[in-house]
Parts: structure tokens; sequence; C-alpha cells
């Protein structure tokens, strides 16, 4: 009988060594519900959701909300909770043979008497067909169903999936909470950055904060690699450290190097100062960048409302066909699609006329708050809304000469006319303009105000 083998010492080794290799924003995972920042709303004492996590009766859900917000670390927690084997696969990386293997192991774990929490990031990047495949699971309770998102379930995930689901939103971390975050970490001896010795002040640690723009693993990956720098020139984290570690994040947005956010104002500024060739230059920058094509046909579509709106109704028409030649044609004739927007946006009339009326709108309503809609506008389909006097003096435009009834307001009582929208002496707001004054003087008269 030969002696049995000694163990291996590697496997001890790396086993030693991982928490070490792991990144901050591992180490540095929330172990309660109260460590986590931000999310005080989802999370208030007392809240529905946290009532569930105490009482360990767990629903499944959806965590929808952006990068970094803290889906993975309260899906951790909620595994903790409800005491079940927590398992993690990824939407991307997994395709349906991998989810019916780690169903059947979750079938098997369940008639052991141990529930499976089945935490799917990126859930909305399965197919229906995928998505479909966990639904007897989560009706017979073999799974604690969690699936986290950063769009829309609304619009990508089936609704099979979604009326067996809770849908909970999770929101940006502000930076006062990433900074607190932060803070910890550099405090954290066990886990953290506490034995090396770092110095960094209140302001520049909110700096991190800010430039994480809600990202806690963000911040945390960030401060890692300031406090790498750091440790080789005395172990504080300056300004001239920030200012690289941060140039270096800004590269990450395009190819060429420059900031992102830069390029696409520069684009949108030349398309609203109608200058098609610096449209042109900046769109071609971008592309070149390789910045996503759906993103700029969604910034050009919202110049075509924004900063041409009625000037020109026809930019609005052509940006969307523009978007839908795209998603048929693909790159790289629907680049010259793009092209052909760009420039037409850039020469064409403009105006922000509708939306400076919508903002004035808005403002009214903000200061006046929600006021009854007069008597004479109400709908009165039945007796009852009759009796009530809904609809009573109402003039039908059709039916008065001319065709509108210049004394009938469209305000809540004692609110008086308002005009919200001031056309431009551009494109075809000059007709709109020229209407709307000679329409806005008879009403005027018509109500025997001063001037009209």
């Amino acid at each position: 009988m030969s002696r049995p083998r000694p163990p291996d010492p590697i496997p001890d080794l790396l086993a030693a060594q991982n928490g070490a290799l792991r990144p901050l924003a591992e180490r540095m995972r929330p172990r309660t519900l109260d460590d986590m920042v931000g999310q005080q709303r989802l999370l208030a004492p007392g809240s529905a959701l946290r009532r569930a996590i105490q009482a360990g009766r767990m629903h499944s859900m959806i965590l929808w909300g952006p990068p970094g917000c803290g889906k993975t670390t309260l899906a951790l927690l909620l595994a903790l909770h409800a005491d079940a084997e927590f398992v993690a696969i990824s939407a991307v990386l997994s395709g349906l043979p991998q989810v019916r293997e780690v169903l059947a192991q979750a079938q098997a774990r369940f008639d052991a008497g141990r529930r499976t929490l089945l935490f799917v990031d990126e859930v909305h990047r399965f197919n229906k067909v995928q998505q479909d495949a966990f639904l007897p699971h989560i009706e017979r309770g073999t799974i604690l169903f969690v699936g986290a998102t950063t769009e829309n379930p609304s619009f990508e995930l089936n609704s099979a999936l979604l009326s067996r689901c809770r849908v909970h939103v999770l929101e940006a971390v502000s930076a006062p909470d990433i900074a607190r975050a932060l803070r910890q970490a550099l405090d954290d001896d066990e886990r953290g950055l506490g034995g090396r010795g770092l110095r960094i002040d209140d302001a520049a640690l909110g700096e991190i904060a800010a430039a994480a723009d809600g990202d806690v693993r963000r911040a945390l990956t960030l401060l890692e690699i300031a406090a790498d720098i750091a440790e080789g020139e005395g172990g504080t984290i300056t300004e001239a450290t920030l200012h690289q570690v941060l140039a270096d994040r800004t590269r990450r947005f395009d190819k060429g190097g420059d900031q992102f956010y830069d390029q696409i104002s520069a684009l949108h500024k030349s398309v609203r100062s109608s200058n098609p060739d610096g449209a042109i230059y900046w769109l071609a920058r971008m592309l070149d960048g390789g910045c996503d094509p759906s993103y700029l046909l969604r910034r050009l579509t919202i110049m075509a409302v924004e900063d041409i709106g009625l000037a020109d109704p026809r930019a609005l028409e052509m940006a969307i066909n523009v978007w839908n030649a795209y998603d048929r044609i693909g790159a790289p004739e629907g680049d010259i699609a793009l092209s052909n927007l760009a420039i037409y946006l850039a020469s064409t009339a403009k105006s922000n006329a509708s939306y400076m009326a919508l903002n004035a709108a808005r403002a009214d309503i903000a200061a006046q708050g929600t006021q009854p809609v007069p008597v004479h506008l109400r709908n009165a389909p039945t007796r009852l809304m009759k009796s009530l006097g809904h609809g009573k003096g109402y003039q039908y435009d059709h039916d008065v000469e001319g065709g509108i009834a210049l004394d009938q307001t469209a305000f809540p009582d004692g609110m008086g006319e308002r005009i919200y929208y001031h056309p431009v002496a551009r494109g075809l707001e000059i007709r709109l303009k020229e209407k709307l004054d000679a329409l806005r003087e008879a009403r005027a008269r018509a109500r025997g105000e001063p001037g009209g």
C-alpha cells in the first residue's frame, strides 16, 4: 500500500496570497447592510426590502442601477441573510447550456434541502429563450433569482420574467458617500490601505469621488492606482498624482486620447453655430475614436429637437430616418448617412423656442402647483359628470365663426393667459410667428384687454 502523497503546498500558498491579489474594490466589498454606502432610500431602516432581508424572506428580484452602485454586493448580502448558496453567472459569458447546468445543480441542491441564490449579471443580455429557462425554477422556489441590469427592465426583459420578479431601483452613489467609502478603505488595516501610511486630504479625496461619477468600484480602483503611485513618492497622494491618475482615466473614452465629452460638446456646438465643416470634423474624430454610432445618432436627434425645433421640422424626421437606415445598413455606409444628417442639421435654420416654451411652462407649474382643470375644458362622458357641470360653457371651435373661440381660455381659472412660445424669425417659425402674433392680438381684443 503506497503512502498518502503529502499535500501540494502551492494551492495553500495561492490561497494565502489571494486576499492581497484581489483589487481593492473587491476587498472592501461591504459585509453588512449598514456597511453599504448610498441606497439610503432602498435600504432605509423599516423599508420593505430591508425588512424582508432581515427576516430572511426574500423574493426574486431585478436590481436596476448604474455600474458600481452595489448590485452585486446587495445580492451577496441577500444570500447571506437567506442562508442560501450564492451562485453567479454573467449573461455576457454564459449561454443556454451553462444556464441549464447551473439550474440542474440548483435543483440537486434544493432536493438536498438547501436553496440557491442565482445572481445573473447583465441579465438584459440574455434573449427571450434564455430568460424563459429561469421561469419554472423561480415558480417552484428552486432558486432565489436576482438579476442585475444597467438597462430599463421594461424594455430589455420579457414580461414573463418581470411578472415573477420585483424590480428594485438602485441609484448612482453620491460623491459624499463615495468619499466616505474611500476614507474607509484608507483607514482599514485588514482589507484596505490602512497599513501603507498613505496621506491624502479631503479635497483630493473628493476629486476622486467626483471623477467616479456615481461608481464606487471605479472610485476605489482610482484610489488604488493613486496609492501605488504615491508609495514611490513619499506616501502622499498629491494633486500631481491625481492629475496623472484621472488623465489616464479620461483616455479610456476614445482611442485617440482626447476627452470623450469634450468632443461631443464640440460636435453639438458646431451644429448649433451652423458650421457644417466643423460638425463633420468632430463627427469624423468620434467615429475614428471608436464611438458607438448609436450614441452619435441619439445626440444628433437631440440636436434636431433642441436646437432646430420648429424652425425646420424636417430635421427630426431626417434624424429618425437616418437612425433607421443605420440600423439596417451598418458601417461603413451608415457613416455616410450620419454625415448627411450632421451636415443638414448644421446647415438648416435654428430655433430653441419650443425648448424654452417647455421650460417656461414647467416653471409656472412648479411655482403654482397642481391647478384644477377649468370646468368648461373637462370631459363629460357620463350623466354624473354632466350634472357636476363638466364641459359647461365650452365653445366647440369648429362651430364658431373663423374656427377659433377667441374668448375661451385654455388655462386654469385665475391663472390668466400665458405666452410661453416665442417663435424666432428663422425658417418655418417666421410664418408661425406671423400667425400666432395675429391670433394672440385677436384673443386679447376678444377679452377686452388693453392694447388688444
